[in-house]
């Protein structure tokens, strides 16, 4: 008698498979346009939920815009017919309350109890939501972060997320304790604070509810690109499926992102475009 792969019992031989719920974008290199490459080249099937089509991002002068919330409970009812759970679920850009919450209803209808759920909370930068957040966004995405086993703000959403003010320039390592901690309040049991500047140096910093937190800095080459968080929560989501460590998947993605930026450079692609990944794919493991 076939056994159905997406019943097999969790510890079987059967491929890993991650759920990712985010935007479509056909040009300039981000969302699931990057994720899915990255988490199959680790050897974790990639199943994208789409939250919305774009033909390209909004740093192009023009884009098509296609918001799919309408659909996408019809989308994930034909799922729930086939009896499928993920060993992984990630959630990216979420437009609206109304994603949120089918993000939220997908995360308890899809998980099993080994599922590694990542959240994402794409809300703002630099001190300041993006036009599409509100107040009552911001406390509906503190409700998803509740959900999450590794939730992986930048510093402007950490802040958000955890109601620490704001403030331009170095962030000392006790201040991204305290935000750190107070994210893992919400429900996570492991935080990473990315993107964080200091000087010279980017840095990411990884809390773990268990072991505390460590920070992890990088030099800073070329100039900041569209998509480089896509392709760092894709790692830390497909490492997180196979138990890679929390610190060991942070510097990898921070390594892979440096190297694709010195690559772009090397190539001249414009800023826009993204980072040219799939010249070094080969190099992740």
């Amino acid at each position: 008698m076939n056994q159905n792969p997406s019943t097999q019992a969790p510890g079987s031989s059967r491929q890993k498979k991650a759920a990712l719920i985010n935007d479509i974008t056909g040009f300039g290199r981000c969302a699931v346009t990057v994720a899915l490459p990255v988490i199959s080249k680790l050897k974790v099937q990639c199943c994208p939920v789409p939250t919305a089509i774009l033909s390209n991002h909004t740093a192009y002068p023009s884009s098509y815009f296609d918001d799919y919330t309408d659909h996408m409970e019809d989308y994930i009812h034909e799922w729930k017919k086939l009896g499928l759970t993920f060993d992984g679920i990630g959630t990216g850009f979420l437009g609206s309350k109304r994603q949120i919450a089918i993000a939220e209803r997908f995360i308890r209808d899809f998980s099993r109890e080994d599922t590694v759920v990542l959240v994402d909370p794409v809300m703002g930068d630099n001190g300041r939501t993006y036009a599409t957040y509100n107040e009552e966004m911001c406390r509906e995405m503190r409700q998803l972060v509740s959900c999450a086993d590794l939730v992986t703000p930048n510093v402007t959403e950490g802040c958000i997320l955890a109601d620490i003010p704001y403030h331009p320039g170095t962030w000392k390592a006790e201040e991204l304790l305290t935000m750190a901690e107070r994210l893992c309040r919400l429900g996570p049991g492991k935080a990473v604070i990315t993107g964080v500047p200091m000087g010279s140096y980017l840095g990411n910093f990884c809390y773990d509810r268990q072991a505390g937190g460590t920070l992890k800095r990088t030099k800073k080459v070329g100039e900041t690109r569209c998509g480089t968080g896509d392709i760092f929560s894709a790692i830390l989501l497909a490492d997180s499926i196979h138990r890679v460590p929390l610190e060991r998947s942070v510097e990898k993605a921070a390594k892979f992102i440096k190297d694709c930026i010195i690559e772009s450079v090397r190539m001249e692609v414009p800023l826009t475009d993204g980072v040219c990944f799939e010249e070094i794919l080969d190099r992740l493991r």
